[in-house]
């Protein structure tokens, strides 16, 4: 009896512990061990989905869902993710049994008891949810990156469980609707189509997608397939100059990656929407690539900034066709994985495409101050982050996997030489083709083609965050070098070595001899120098190769605008901006030197670096004094390079910065002139864009004609969609405070931040430098509303809701609200915490240089 009593007692703590176990799986949001389990519980994933698209925005989307899937373990419940009302599901058939609806914790849950090891099929009559429907009056676009799949239809939201689609959609006669997947037929019923659509590819859930709407509807074939765009652009001028254009750059860069790869396009169409008001440049939907229609259409005036940055956009989506479609991160802590390749593809596929680019001048301005805007601060984080649940994945997307990782990509290339490169990545696509890999499962094929320990090489550049500060140590003897150490330490205190390469340049009067650099401890002898003569200054990371901040030499600072390596003097620029930050340099000796390198350069591309650095020294780093001196001095020094006889594209970078500081009397007499075309500036191609700019910028400077101003604006704007967004940013421009102080206050309600791109626009005039003293009442609401706005807004909208708000300050009482903020809420998210770091590393910074000078 008593053994019996025993095994009694075994056998109900074992039963308690099943429970436990089992209830564990089920939390909000995803859980990685939620996704884990369903990774092997379920496989043969079917997803036939039905919309009902009323004309009228009000309505509601009545859905159907026929889900069919084969099941391996009934060890636990079926967990579908729906984070939607539980009212939302209006019934539920599990293989022909209507069951009742269980809902709890965003997940609908299905019983073992209903289920069966093999093919099952689960019905379910639902209403759509809409946070990520993106609904207007007349178009509708889905966006479920990185888990809002399970915000529209109950689904296994999760990348490892890769799915195929049958999609009916039925939709207002007038509209288009485009999908991931070819169309199989339509049928017309009254006022609405009918639209059904063959099965798409296998995909994961975030990459599925639906647009429907008013759109205009072109095709092309340039040799491979066909491909069809839908668009909303009624610009004559934009069209002519972009459509064509537009399907060229996608059938380039299909052509490169079917080569790099040696893999045929893997999808059966590559078809895309253009987007008013899109949150992001693009989206790599499978079959359907979503774009911000600003990012595509482009006229005559438009600058080769501008072109490459829409032909690098497309072959950025286009990469993800391969690298992140075909092949998918197993779970969203390798988010950077397909994120780092599409821009490393991207880089690649713009050196043909642009041979009048300088490719590594635009890879350094493209990334390197962006990456060192993060990567810089307190907030920084790895390349490769932990990720316990998919709710938070939002907070993986950044800089740092944008702009860092490419740079670590680089020098993973070199290190193990581009041929090797090239061929890991090569088998990298054929063994996990339609299926999933992570960042191991790529080093381990890297690793069969280098002698290098890559996992050690990538322990600091992948799993750690932050930067080298690299110094120098040197003697001389005789007029010559007698030593030479290159040292590095981390920037965060952490004991991190970056082993990597760079160039630097040794500048004699007439000649600069160039000198490789292999660091791969804290300390090194560059012994190839020992016994040259002394330079007259050395120009660090002369190939913009290397990554960190480099020695600068303080005594010979005019000597950087006359570098004559393009490069090198790009990136001296930019070693110039970081020393200001780390206050090697002072803002004032920064801002002339930048300001001479305007007044002197000829490339676009380092006159535009050089205008963001100068823009950000000019209204965040000068005390107002300096910034009055350095606006006398820098307002006709523009304005008299706008009368000089430059190139297009340089006129119009000059131009912007100019507009952007112009807020003096002559300036905006100026600006006011440029905008009623008194003045026409020979060579400067302004397009309607450029004049609703003007006339925001001169509402914001407090023009005596603001309301006239605004009101012929408005007028003269000739596309809907622009207007509509102009006239929902008027209360933002307007010179009453009370006016911006209630539009500010709306947008602490979620329901008034559905146009995010929108919103951060008001944002940006509400908090513009000039009227700060106003707005900064609003800063604490500004952060108190951040958890709120994770959890409803996509994934770029807390740091670009931090950068528009507390990033655009740089005053003692901003400083004050966020130190106050952080030390009342000491269990503030740290995901978030770290948003707001980077976004107030600015802030924290102008502090210690101002108090600096005191």
């Amino acid at each position: 009896m008593k053994s019996f009593l025993c095994f009694l007692c075994l056998l109900t703590i074992f039963s308690c512990e099943t429970k436990q176990e089992k209830k564990s799986l089920l939390s909000k949001g995803i859980s990685l061990d939620l996704a884990t389990y369903r990774k092997t519980q379920v496989e043969d994933v079917i997803y036939n989905l039905t919309f009902n698209i009323p004309l009228k925005k009000e309505g509601s989307i009545v859905s159907e869902l026929k889900l069919n899937l084969k099941i391996k373990d009934l060890e636990h419940p079926l967990y579908l993710d729906f984070n939607e009302k539980k009212s939302f599901i209006k019934s539920v058939t599990v293989n022909g049994t209507t069951i009742d609806v269980h809902h709890e914790k965003e997940h609908l849950i299905i019983s073992e008891t209903y289920l069966k090891l093999g093919a099952n099929t689960i019905d379910i009559s639902f209403i759509a949810g809409e946070l990520s429907l993106n609904r207007t009056e007349d178009y509708l676009y889905t966006l479920l990156v990185p888990d809002r799949a399970s915000t529209l239809f109950p689904c296994f939201d999760q990348p490892d469980i890769k799915a195929n689609y049958v999609l009916d959609i039925t939709a207002p006669k007038t509209w288009e609707v485009l999908c991931s997947s070819k169309l199989d037929y339509k049928e017309d019923k009254q006022d609405d189509t009918k639209y059904v659509f063959c099965e798409s590819d296998k995909m994961s859930t975030y990459l599925f997608s639906f647009v429907a709407g008013v759109f205009n509807k072109t095709m092309q074939n340039l040799g491979s397939f066909d491909m069809t765009m839908i668009y909303r652009e009624n610009n004559e001028a934009k069209l002519e100059s972009s459509i064509d254009e537009i399907f060229k750059l996608h059938e380039a860069s299909a052509n490169f990656l079917e080569d790099y790869t040696q893999k045929d396009f893997p999808f059966q169409k590559m078809d895309y929407a253009s987007i008013p008001g899109f949150q992001y440049g693009g989206m790599e939907h499978v079959g359907a690539i979503q774009y911000k229609e600003a990012s595509l259409f482009l006229d005559e005036s438009a600058t080769l900034n501008q072109k490459l940055n829409r032909g690098k956009l497309i072959a950025h989506e286009v990469s993800h066709m391969w690298f992140g479609n075909l092949v998918t991160m197993k779970w969203f802590d390798d988010v950077w994985l397909k994120e780092v390749f599409a821009n490393f593809m991207a880089d690649k596929i713009a050196n043909p495409t642009f041979p009048e680019v300088n490719h590594r001048l635009e890879f350094m301005s493209q990334h390197y101050p962006s990456a060192y805007s993060e990567d810089r601060t307190k907030g920084a984080s790895p390349i490769r982050q932990n990720l316990d649940n998919l709710k938070n994945a939002g907070s993986l997307y950044g800089n740092i996997i944008y702009h860092k990782a490419p740079i670590m990509m680089r020098q993973l290339e070199a290190a193990i030489g581009e041929d090797n490169f090239k061929k890991g990545l090569r088998n990298y696509i054929q063994k996990f083709e339609n299926s999933n890999a992570d960042w191991n499962d790529l080093i381990h094929l890297l690793n069969a083609e280098t002698t290098i320990d890559l996992k050690q090489w990538s322990q600091v550049w992948v799993t750690q965050s932050g930067r080298p500060i690299i110094t120098n140590n040197i003697t001389y003897k005789d007029g010559k070098i007698e030593t030479f150490e290159i040292s590095q330490k981390a920037e965060d205190g952490s004991q991190n070595i970056w082993t990597q390469t760079f160039n630097i340049g040794l500048v004699y009067e007439d000649t600069t001899l160039v000198k490789t650099v292999r660091l791969n401890d804290k300390k090194m002898s560059l012994k190839a120098v020992i016994g040259l003569q002394k330079p007259k200054t050395i120009v660090y990371n002369y190939d913009a190769f290397g990554y960190g901040v480099f020695p600068i030499d303080v005594e010979n600072l005019a000597i950087l605008p006359t570098i004559k390596n393009n490069v090198a003097r790009g990136y001296a620029y930019i070693n110039l901006y970081e020393n200001m930050l780390t206050n090697t340099v002072t803002p004032t000796d920064t801002f002339y030197l930048l300001l001479k390198g305007i007044e002197n350069e000829t490339e676009e591309q380092i006159v535009n670096l050089i205008s963001r650095a100068l823009s950000s020294v000019f209204w965040n780093y000068l005390t107002d004094q300096e910034r009055f001196d350095a606006q006398q001095y820098m307002e006709p020094l523009l304005r008299n390079m706008l009368s000089e006889n430059l190139d297009a594209g340089l006129k119009k970078t000059v131009f912007n910065l100019y507009k952007g500081i112009a807020y003096s009397i002559n300036g905006k007499l100026f600006l006011y002139d440029v905008w009623t075309k008194k003045i026409k500036l020979k060579g400067l191609n302004l397009n309607e864009s450029d004049f609703t700019s003007i006339a925001s910028l001169l509402a914001i400077y407090n023009h005596e004609k603001t309301d006239e101003i605004l009101s012929i604006a408005n007028a003269e704007i000739t596309n809907p969609d622009t207007k509509k967004r102009f006239e929902y940013l008027l209360p933002s421009l307007s010179n009453d405070d009370k006016v911006r102080d209630a539009f500010m206050t709306s947008f602490f309600e979620a329901s008034n931040r559905t146009k995010e791109s929108w919103v951060l626009s008001a944002l940006s005039n509400i908090h513009h430098p000039l009227r700060q003293k106003v707005a900064e009442k609003h800063l604490q609401t500004c952060l108190e509303v951040l958890e709120d706005i994770q959890l409803t807004g996509d994934i770029f909208f807390p740091k670009n809701w931090l950068n528009n708000t507390i990033g655009s300050y740089s005053s003692k009482k901003a400083f004050h609200v966020v130190e106050t903020f952080l030390a009342e809420n000491l269990d503030f998210s740290p995901v978030l915490k770290n948003k707001l770091l980077q976004s107030a590393d600015g802030l924290y910074r102008a502090q210690k240089i101002k108090n600096s000078k005191e």
